[in-house]
């Protein structure tokens, strides 16, 4: 009877044994994380820098740039932009954003200007940045998610280099390019014209002859064109100016009293599109315009209300008038009125009557 209790209390621990053996298996995850290509929004304004080499009639060396109308900048004046750049894998995964020109929108053109992160920017995602992620808007967002930055604000100032680097028309962007080789770009590609050559056109001679002493006497009409690069955009604000003419010969010359012609002797009519000097507060009863005294441009006195050649609608949206603009390709008709004094004698030969146009 014991034996055959023992044996029972041993089957029972071996069961007991086997009941506390388990079986289990393993599974390795295989996790793949989006390689998450960075997204690049422009934020507040786009600014147009002025440079100290030739100041406009309102900018100056570092200040914004109001008079340029059209996509074209010289040697000297930048063109600033900040962008706002996100990563889903972490802002550290972005190796760089920097600006960029070259033939072709979008991604893989030449680098031109490293852009700086601007941390003062803003803490949150600005309204102006219209950041989204398909039907996600990430307005009002901190750029700072779970202690991690995923975006950064960055500035990026492309400074306009010489014509021997950079001459002729460019698409520019911001891009921004990651650890793995992976970029994006900001939407708004711009189209530019860098260093574009202007040249005025001028048509036509200015001479007069066998005018009779006290009498008026007209010029066959000139053109005055705007000549620069075709595709610049390039807008000439236009002036005029001149000196005292005198005879390059011995000939006893005498303009009432002595041996020269005074610039005050002379006006002119011009016309531009629906415009002429008849609606120029400067102009006489037949709508003729003096002509001021000038050697160069704003030499030897300003010529910013002084000297352009038609002073008419000078809207409240821009320091200039209107009227005495010149888009490329087009032309300003003039002609000049002589007043010869009497008595007058002499052939007046030397001297000049200067045109200039200031790319605005």
């Amino acid at each position: 009877m014991k034996k055959l209790l023992s044996l029972l209390v041993m089957a029972l621990l071996t069961l007991a044994v086997v009941s506390a053996v388990s079986i289990g298996g393993s599974v390795s995850p295989d996790i793949q994380t989006e390689d998450f290509a960075p997204l690049v929004w422009a934020c507040g304004e786009r600014v147009v820098y002025d440079d100290g080499t030739e100041p406009g009639r309102v900018s100056s060396d570092g200040s914004t740039l109001v008079e340029r109308i059209n996509n074209y900048a010289f040697e000297g004046e930048q063109v600033e932009w900040t962008v706002l750049v996100m990563d889903k894998n972490g802002i550290n995964k972005v190796r760089d954003v920097f600006g960029t020109i070259g033939d072709s929108q979008g991604a893989g053109n030449d680098i031109e200007v490293n852009c700086v992160q601007n941390p003062d920017y803003s803490e949150s995602v600005d309204e102006s940045c219209n950041a989204r992620i398909l039907e996600e808007d990430l307005t009002g967002n901190a750029i700072n998610i779970q202690g991690q930055d995923v975006m950064a604000y960055y500035t990026c100032t492309l400074s306009v280099e010489t014509s021997e680097s950079m001459y002729g028309e460019y698409w520019v962007t911001v891009e921004a390019e990651d650890l793995d080789g992976l970029s994006g770009t900001m939407a708004e590609n711009e189209y530019w014209f860098f260093n574009p050559e202007i040249n005025l056109d001028i048509d036509g001679d200015l001479t007069f002859s066998n005018v009779r002493p006290g009498t008026s006497s007209y010029s066959s009409t000139l053109l005055v064109g705007n000549d620069a690069d075709d595709g610049s955009g390039v807008m000439l604000d236009m002036f005029i100016s001149g000196t005292d003419f005198y005879d390059s010969s011995s000939s006893g010359a005498m303009c009432p009293s002595s041996n020269q012609l005074e610039l005050s002797n002379f006006a002119y009519f011009a016309t531009n599109g629906a415009y002429s000097t008849k609606d120029d507060s400067r102009s006489d009863a037949e709508g003729y315009v003096g002509i001021e005294y000038g050697i160069g441009f704003n030499d030897p006195n300003p010529f910013y209300d002084n000297n352009e050649i038609i002073q008419a609608q000078d809207g409240a949206t821009a320091p200039y008038y209107a009227a005495n603009l010149l888009a490329p390709g087009a032309e300003m008709a003039v002609t000049f009125r002589l007043n010869l004094p009497e008595p007058c004698n002499g052939d007046f030969d030397t001297g000049s009557i200067y045109f200039w146009g200031e790319a605005i």
